[in-house]
Formats: structure tokens, C-alpha cells, sequence
């Protein structure tokens, strides 16, 4: 049975008031809170197990390395990798793409191409930009329509001989979009050999993820997006192309052996987790996928898809309103805009005061609100904590907000 009551207590922090009044976060797309169990986890980590892993002898080291190394397992069943070994920790989505767009330099050259979508977010565009600077490839960008939907008709049109990296979110952080990634994928391996890469940011804490049907060569999430710490993250890249690629960062725990006359590297997963790991945010990113995996990927999606259609049609009730991608499938987030309020932030401080937590601006995806002639939007953002009560209270302060602003 799915119970929002034995949830939300498993949250220790929204039992906390905001200015007064009990806390209504609805910023989950930039960040989760984190349940109980996944925050005792990372005590646990600290006061019991302290240690450095994969290189020591002795009894923490040795039971730090097993709870890590747990945790990788656990990560693999959760996105149905093949290996355990295909499942890199990092620090989070960010530096999982950054990774691919380094390791992928040798494999471009000069008027290869690279296509991204309108819908990035700037980790997903700047990488790509910086490989184009290095290699003289070109980038190319599917564009959207006025609801924010792919021009699928224009990608066709970009695939090529050329095509060397396909890279593509599979929900929109500034919109809640879910692309057609299975579309692109299928189209991608029909008309060229380019890899593909998704990035899961926004869809790991809402979807059931399987990389192997999905048939992607990387995929790249945030663990504090689905309630594990910040600091974590995990790049998922097939084995046969991590193994023919080069490392990312050199050092410890990337080695196989190393002289002053050369250096071997380590086998997967290590050649690409140089340095020591975020050990406890790693364990406790496996805690996450245990919390995810109880309360069940389709409970998490119904509820989710509920206050998403119940927050859409509240807020359009109020009038004078515009959602940026109304029409569009979507999931997470209803992102918009009071009609004659041209700053968002103005609404996002009002309903702050009312302790309702929400995002406002550009959202790290400059494109989509220049494409829309905007400087910003109020995004809120919903994971599975929350409750229609809260859209109420959410919809009663965007009214406020629309009586002092207009």
C-alpha cells in the first residue's frame, strides 16, 4: 500500500517551519531531501566503518570496501547494467558527461558532428562546446516547438556519416519534458555508428531504468536528485567502449602498475575512479535505490503524475498564466510564469515567505527561456513526499503573489 503519511515521516526535515509556516519544498529538481535511512547510513559510514577502500588490509578498510562495493551491485540492478563494473561512481551528472566529452576526444575530428537538443541543460551543452573547441567537430541542436516538443522531423535531417556523439536528456529539468530517447536511440543506430548518451538527471528519481533496453553507450545521473547526498553520482558506459577508451583523471586507484618509464591502467571500474571515493555518499547512494526500491518505481510515477495533473490544473484555474510545455508529455515539474510579472523571482520570494520552496530563473538552460523570450520561470518540482494538500497551499500562494505583483 502506498501511505504519504509513513513516507513524509521517513523525512525528518519536512517536519520543519519556514518562516513561520510549515515547509512546502517543492524544489526537487534541484535537489531531494533525503530520508532517515539513507542519512543513518552516512552516520553509520563516519562512526563505525571510517576507512579508505580497496587499499587496506585491515578490518574497516576491508568492510568500508564491502558496503561500497554493495552499493555498486545495488546501483547495477537499479539502471539493469550487465556488470557491475560498467557502473562508475562520481560526483554527480555534471562530471559523468564532462568524463564522456574528455575520454571521447581521440574518437572526433575536424567537421565531425555532435547532436544535442534545445532541451539541455548547460552540463549537456558546455562539455560538447569545449570537445568542438578541441577536435574543430560542429554542434548541432534539435530544436523545439512552441510547447517545447523535439522537432524529431529535424533530427532525421542531421543524421549522418558525420553523427559521431548523440547526446540527450531524457526529461527536461527546466520543463519536466520526457523526450522520445527510444526514438533517437532506435533512429541513431539505424543511420550511424555515433554513441549515444543520456543524461538520467531528471528521470533516475522518477523511472524505472533499464540501460540495456534502452541500448544507450553512457548513461549519467545524480544520486542527490533521488535522495542520496550531493557528491554522488554514476556514469554508466558499456564495457566493450570503457574499455577501448582512455582515463579521465590520473592517479590513485586508477593504476595497474606504474615507473617513471610509463604507466598501466587499472581494469573497470577503477580506471575511471581515480582518487578516493565519496565512500559514505557512495554507500548511502545505495540506501537510496533501498528506499526507492520499497516504496516501488510505480507507486513513485503514479503519485508524482497525480500532483502533476492536479498542479497544472489548479494553477490554469487561477488564470493569467502561462505553463511552458502544457501540451507536452511531461513528468516532476510544472514550470511557468504570472502573466505581466516579468521577474520570477519577485513570485519566488513571496511564496518563500509563506515557506513554500520553489526555483526561479533560467534554471541552467539559457537556450529554452531565450527560445521562449524569457528571462526565467517559477519552477515547481514534486518527488514522492508530496502531497495535494501542498499544491493547494502552493496555488493559494501563487494567487498572493499574483495580487501584489499584477
Amino acid at each position: 500500500m502506498f501511505d504519504i503519511q509513513e513516507i513524509r515521516n521517513q523525512f525528518s526535515i519536512l517536519g520543519r517551519e519556514v518562516n513561520g509556516k510549515p515547509l512546502v519544498y517543492l524544489d526537487n529538481a534541484a535537489t531531494s531531501q533525503k530520508p532517515n535511512s539513507v542519512l543513518e547510513v552516512c552516520h553509520a559510514y563516519y562512526t563505525e566503518l571510517n576507512a579508505n577502500v580497496h587499499r587496506g588490509i585491515h578490518t574497516l578498510s576491508q568492510l568500508a570496501t564491502e558496503e561500497m562495493e554493495l552499493s555498486r551491485r545495488k546501483i547495477q540492478k537499479f539502471i539493469n547494467a550487465e556488470h557491475d563494473f560498467e557502473v562508475i561512481f562520481t560526483k554527480g551528472t555534471t562530471e559523468g558527461l564532462n568524463l564522456i566529452a574528455y575520454i571521447l576526444t581521440q574518437k572526433l575530428k575536424k567537421d565531425d558532428e555532435i547532436i544535442i537538443s534545445y532541451l539541455e541543460h548547460h552540463s549537456n551543452i558546455v562539455p560538447w562546446q569545449m570537445l568542438c573547441e578541441r577536435t574543430g567537430a560542429k554542434l548541432r541542436v534539435i530544436p523545439i516547438d512552441e510547447n517545447g516538443i523535439l522537432q524529431m522531423d529535424q533530427f532525421d535531417q542531421f543524421l549522418s556519416e558525420k553523427t559521431k556523439v548523440v547526446s540527450v536528456n531524457q526529461v527536461s529539468n527546466a520543463l519536466g519534458i520526457v523526450n522520445p530517447i527510444e526514438e533517437i536511440i532506435s533512429k541513431t543506430r539505424k543511420n550511424t555508428d555515433a554513441y549515444v548518451v543520456i543524461d538520467g538527471a531528471q528521470s533516475a528519481p522518477h523511472f524505472n531504468i533499464d540501460v540495456q533496453k534502452m541500448d544507450c553507450d553512457f548513461f549519467v545521473f545524480s544520486g542527490h536528485k533521488m535522495y542520496a547526498p550531493m557528491g554522488t553520482g554514476i556514469l554508466y558506459g558499456k564495457r566493450e567502449i570503457l574499455e577501448a577508451l582512455p582515463p579521465f583523471h590520473g592517479g590513485g586507484e586508477m593504476i595497474a602498475t606504474c615507473s617513471f618509464e610509463g604507466t598501466t591502467y587499472a581494469g573497470l571500474p577503477f580506471k575511471y575512479e581515480a582518487g578516493t571515493p565519496n565512500v559514505g555518499g557512495n554507500i548511502a547512494l545505495g540506501a537510496a535505490v533501498d528506499f526507492m526500491n520499497k516504496v516501488g518505481h510505480e507507486n513513485i510515477q503514479n503519485h508524482e503524475n497525480a500532483l502533476l495533473e492536479y498542479a497544472q490544473r489548479q494553477l490554469l484555474e487561477i488564470g493569467g498564466i502561462k505553463i511552458y510545455g502544457e501540451k507536452a508529455k511531461r513528468t516532476g515539474v510544472v514550470s511557468f510564469n504570472l502573466e505581466g510579472v516579468g521577474i520570477s523571482s519577485d513570485v519566488g520570494m513571496i511564496l518563500d515567505k509563506m515557506g513554500i520552496a520553489v526555483r526561479t530563473g533560467h534554471h541552467c538552460t539559457q537556450p529554452i527561456m531565450n527560445f521562449f523570450n524569457i528571462a526565467g520561470t517559477v519552477r515547481a518540482s514534486f518527488a514522492v513526499y508530496n502531497t495535494f494538500e501542498e499544491i493547494d497551499i502552493l496555488v493559494e500562494g501563487v494567487k498572493k503573489a499574483q495580487r501584489m505583483l499584477s
